[in-house]
């Protein structure tokens, strides 16, 4: 995705790092806005829940400890297309935790950088996520390689190595697919980069936000037009967009960290 400078770096410095506690949400709802005339959040129900309990993140939940997530990825992890820093999903994300989680902390950091490829985010997984020490990891990866026309086939390997280094770090993981978009769209590979991260989730037994079948639902189903969720460059997210996907993670995050445990073990790392 093309570079973005329409907001100087001092500013989006203070989005990289969001700490939210339950008792300054009203105080952030007051931030955050969207537009008056913004639709209504459509959420599909199976598109709202993980299929994994999160298990470090639910034994810190229930400990009481402080949980700190990184979002790591590109523009749309960024925010490019927000009109404010503030209006990124993970920082939408750190508000719907806190009022989903009274009294509970949460630490959101935004590693998001606008361009990267998964081979890019792999080269500062250590500095950029692993020395954070999280609780859990939201990767959003794809959508670059896709409008780059890179071979599909080469993310296998560099999903399952980039999932391995999380898991050995203790981590949660959640993967988020390419959003949907007609300069997405156009491209041939798109299909088979879709399913190859949903074969990967399965067997590396990892979390799958299904970002590009939510926003195809807006389209196809809601019957929203892309205008309503997309900047004008078709490609990048909009306030609204942002605010809904960080409501939908917000609430299939709180619902896995709260699942009964229905095995005696957690998944193999």
């Amino acid at each position: 995705m093309d570079r973005v400078a329409w907001i100087s770096r001092a500013a989006w410095s203070c989005a990289f790092a969001v700490v939210v506690a339950a008792q300054s949400a009203a105080a952030q709802d007051a931030a955050f806005e969207t537009p008056a005339a913004s639709p209504a959040c459509v959420v599909p129900p199976g598109l709202a829940r993980f299929e994994h309990r999160l298990y470090r993140t639910a034994r810190r939940l229930a400990a009481g400890q402080p949980i700190k997530i990184v979002a790591i990825g590109s523009s749309s992890t960024f925010g490019a297309g927000a009109s404010r820093p503030h209006n990124s999903y993970p920082s939408r994300l750190a508000a719907e935790l806190a009022r989903e989680f009274v009294d509970h902390e949460f630490v959101v950091l935004n590693r998001g950088v606008n361009g990267d490829t998964a081979v890019d985010m792999l080269a500062r997984f250590e500095r950029s996520v692993i020395a954070e020490e999280p609780d859990l990891v939201l990767w959003q990866v794809g959508t670059n390689s896709l409008l780059r026309n890179e071979l599909v086939h080469p993310h296998w390997s560099l999903l399952h190595g980039g999932i391995a280094r999380l898991k050995a770090a203790g981590a949660d993981v959640v993967l988020i697919d390419p959003q949907y978009a007609p300069r997405v769209l156009a491209r041939p590979q798109v299909e088979g980069m879709i399913a190859l991260m949903a074969n990967t989730a399965r067997v590396k037994s990892v979390n799958l936000f299904r970002r590009f079948a939510l926003m195809r639902h807006w389209h196809q189903v809601a019957g929203m037009p892309f205008s309503a969720f997309l900047s004008p460059d078709e490609l990048h997210l909009n306030d609204f967009s942002y605010a809904c996907i960080a409501q939908a993670l917000a609430g299939a995050i709180a619902e896995a960290a709260t699942r009964p445990v229905t095995n005696a073990q957690a998944p193999a790392r």
